[in-house]
């Protein structure tokens, strides 16, 4: 592994106490626990230090194992974000690290070159988060598991970052033209809707503000906690990926991603 050089973080939240899947950080899926698996893909991306931020000894013991860093965050901490925060408070109080990327626990699948992408348009400084967005198939648009995202493109042009407006549960925008089979590596002006890949770009200042603002009244609505940052004036910068990775949240999930890991 390289010396870091960079002033990029990648911090991964993870606890045991998932309500759908419990233990869901050390489920084996392939030849090692889950939460392994992410830290494999993080490391992939070569941007630099990468830490695992959880719960307890239980997590923490078996990234060391592997060679990784690991720091025990409180487990009563509210969300990833926070637990996130929390790591970079006692591992880089000087704040040598601008720029975190916070990779959820439970994505085996990520693309080590959308997080090098997430970087690259973080590095920019234009936005305060940046976040991938996806195509969204026909079959997705209902479902309210799938969170959508508005994004505005600057000329048209996905292959820029885009502003992302607003994110719903719901199919939006209204009367959006979806077409899967969309290249996020040509130029286009076809409007589309967005499936948002819940992974983050923060600048290190925003994501100290964020977590001291309470809840808003669209994200407890939506339940989806993005929407805090728009309503707080934050701008949030939207990367067009060609696939949507989700997150592992019940058993037939973890076996589908096992099989898929294996081929």
């Amino acid at each position: 592994m390289r010396q870091n050089v960079s002033d990029t973080i990648i911090v991964i939240p993870a606890r045991m106490a998932a309500t759908r899947l419990p233990g869901k950080p050390l489920r084996q899926i392939g030849d090692a626990p889950m939460i392994v698996q992410v830290w494999r893909r993080a490391i992939e991306a070569d941007i630099g230090r990468v830490i695992v931020a959880c719960d307890g000894a239980e997590i923490a013991s078996i990234i060391t194992k592997e060679g990784g860093e690991a720091v025990i965050t409180d487990p009563d901490l509210p969300s990833g974000s926070d637990r996130v925060a929390a790591a970079l408070a006692q591992i880089d109080p000087d704040k040598n690290y601008g720029h975190v990327i916070n990779l959820q626990g439970d994505l085996p699948e990520m693309n080590p070159h959308m997080l090098s992408a997430l970087n690259t348009a973080l590095n920019t400084g234009h936005f305060d988060i940046i976040t991938p967005v996806a195509p969204i198939t026909a079959e997705e648009q209902p479902l309210e598991q799938v969170v959508k995202a508005v994004v505005s493109w600057p000329d048209g042009d996905i292959t820029q970052t885009g502003w992302a407006l607003y994110f719903s549960r719901a199919p939006i925008p209204h009367g959006g033209i979806t077409d899967a089979d969309i290249s996020v590596t040509t130029p286009t002006k076809l409007a589309v809707m967005w499936h948002h890949v819940g992974v983050y770009g923060w600048q290190r200042a925003a994501l100290e503000r964020f977590i001291t603002l309470p809840p808003s009244a669209l994200e407890r609505t939506e339940k989806l906690e993005q929407l805090r940052a728009i309503e707080a004036g934050m701008r949030i910068g939207a990367i067009a990926v060609d696939m949507a990775i989700t997150g592992i949240d019940t058993e037939s999930d973890l076996q589908a991603a096992a099989k898929r890991l294996k081929t």
